[in-house]
């Protein structure tokens, strides 16, 4: 048995992107999202300096952002994780789970400060609400049903198949 506080594996403790705007960053994760604001540090940094910024995601993990001001960041700052290297923008995103009752109410909050679900869709195993961030960052609400399959003997196989084998 692990002791108090210790895993048995590496489990998340924070994900962190950089921010483009950080008021509206803050509106979209704490007034829309809900996540309380828990840690911010302030740090000198070359000729700048830089705001680490971290949000409680309610199961000891965070999403974090850093906002930075003359500390190395190109201009204009580019954030968006997929569509800034060339990607569709569903493949690097932030997946957060949500429940039946929390799913409606987070979608209310969201749209309230202007945010609402792009797209909503049933992979089977969960539904799926898809909305950008201010950072270009998608979010996806994950509501699971009944959650992820494990068959890890068939997810290897499938590692490297390809849809004709």
């Amino acid at each position: 048995m692990p002791e108090p506080g210790a895993t048995a594996r590496p489990a998340l403790h924070h994900v962190a992107f950089a921010t483009r705007d950080l008021d509206e960053t803050h509106r979209f994760y704490h007034e829309g999202l809900g996540l309380p604001l828990v840690h911010t540090e302030l740090t000198r940094w070359d000729q700048g300096y830089f705001r680490h910024l971290f949000y409680d995601l309610g199961d000891g993990s965070a999403i974090a952002f850093f906002d930075l001001h003359d500390a190395g960041e190109p201009t204009p700052i580019r954030t968006a994780i997929s569509t800034d290297l060339g990607l569709p923008a569903w493949v690097n995103h932030i997946a957060l789970r949500v429940d039946e009752t929390t799913k409606p109410q987070i979608v209310e909050q969201l749209a309230a400060v202007g945010y609402a679900p792009e797209i909503e869709i049933d992979h089977g195993w969960c539904v799926s609400a898809y909305l950008t961030d201010p950072n270009g960052i998608l979010v996806e609400l994950c509501l699971d049903r009944p959650g992820i399959p494990v068959d890890e003997a068939e997810a290897e196989r499938l590692m490297h198949a390809t849809p004709d084998a």
